[in-house]
């Protein structure tokens, strides 16, 4: 074991309380927090997504490092969570109108997958292992 017993990655969000109700539609499930400035979700043991505004991150950042809102254009993250029920995972995301970037199909590196993105433009991508890599 790499030595940390809890995993909490933060997407930061120009809109919490959208985001938040985005990734419950998803997630198919409430947030376990959501106050002013922060949201998360238990996604599997021990492993959280937080939602931070980008006027919260910007006051952590000052000016050491550019707000996150003057990217590139570029997607800042891709979120890859694997679910047992990824055709399931599918039809959920197509049910609530959510543009699928690629579609459900067998990649090369033996996953079952499909890609969209969050309003914030995060990329997500739900899949399943088809054999064992």
């Amino acid at each position: 074991m790499f030595g940390f017993n809890k995993i909490h990655f933060i997407l930061y969000v120009e809109n919490q309380q959208s985001s938040t109700v985005f990734y419950e539609k998803i997630f198919r499930k409430k947030a376990r927090l959501n106050v002013p400035g922060m949201s998360e979700f238990e996604i599997a043991d021990n492993i959280v997504l937080g939602l931070m505004p980008n006027a919260g991150i910007a006051k952590i950042l000052k000016d050491k490092m550019p707000a996150p809102e003057t990217g590139t254009g570029i997607p800042r993250c891709e979120l890859y969570l694997y679910s047992d029920q990824i055709d399931s995972e599918y039809e959920n995301v197509k049910a609530l109108n959510i543009d699928i970037i690629s579609p459900l199909q067998d990649m090369n590196w033996g996953d079952k997958a499909f890609y969209f993105a969050d309003p914030d433009g995060h990329i997500i991508v739900f899949a399943q292992k088809i054999n064992g890599i």
